[in-house]
């Protein structure tokens, strides 16, 4: 007597030959009919699960690309806050740089000034002393290297006769009348006037001679 598990096919896991092959035609139409052959129960639920998890899938990607767009949105946001900062301080600083150089410019001219205005009543002296013929010897040496040294810094004496009178430049000290003159004329420079590129230090101080009538 032949038991159970004497069988040749027992527990082999051998599909049983008079089953036959079982596989899943897929084809939307029939081969035979030529018609659109409805799926099987089996088949549908293959289909459902397919497009379940390509629809996942799109999702995944969708929101991926999303938060992708977002994060490069914020990135450029934080590169323009960033640029935007650094031109501002880029700004500043120059307009910092180009304050502080006309500060130190307008310093210099005012120690300049401030310099020529203490010596002008030397100046004058030498002037007197150019006039008298008195300007001579080591004394003439050191009035030409003051007056060279006031020129370098900027500083101009000027006033000259027969210049038009000009009371921006000029301080009228005598007037006169002459037939010889078509306007106002600075007949004689009683004290030369001293200038620098901006400023006045002190007006030329003159004899005017006025038309008549």
């Amino acid at each position: 007597m032949t038991s159970e598990n004497d069988r040749p096919d027992a527990g082999s896991g051998t599909p049983d030959p008079a089953e036959g092959p079982r596989f899943t035609d897929k084809r939307r139409i029939d081969p035979e009919t030529g018609e659109v052959r409805q799926p099987t129960p089996e088949e549908q639920v293959l289909a459902d699960a397919e497009s379940i998890a390509q629809g996942a899938e799109e999702e995944v990607v969708l929101e991926g690309l999303i938060e992708s767009q977002k994060l490069a949105a914020e990135r450029l946001e934080e590169l323009q806050r960033a640029q935007a900062a650094h031109y501002n301080l880029e700004q500043q600083y120059s307009a910092y740089v180009k304050r502080s150089k006309a500060e130190v410019l307008a310093a210099h001219d005012r120690g300049v000034a401030a310099l020529a205005e203490a010596l002008i009543p030397v100046l004058d002296d030498i002037e007197l002393a150019r006039q008298h013929g008195d300007l001579t010897g080591p004394f003439a040496s050191i009035a030409e290297k003051l007056t060279a040294t006031l020129q370098r810094f900027g500083v101009e004496q000027y006033g000259q006769a027969g210049e038009t009178f000009d009371p921006a430049v000029h301080e009228a000290l005598m007037h006169s009348h002459s037939a010889d003159v078509t306007e106002s004329t600075v007949q004689m420079v009683l004290q030369h006037g001293y200038r620098t590129a901006d400023r006045i230090l002190r007006a030329a101080r003159v004899a005017v001679v006025d038309p008549e009538g």
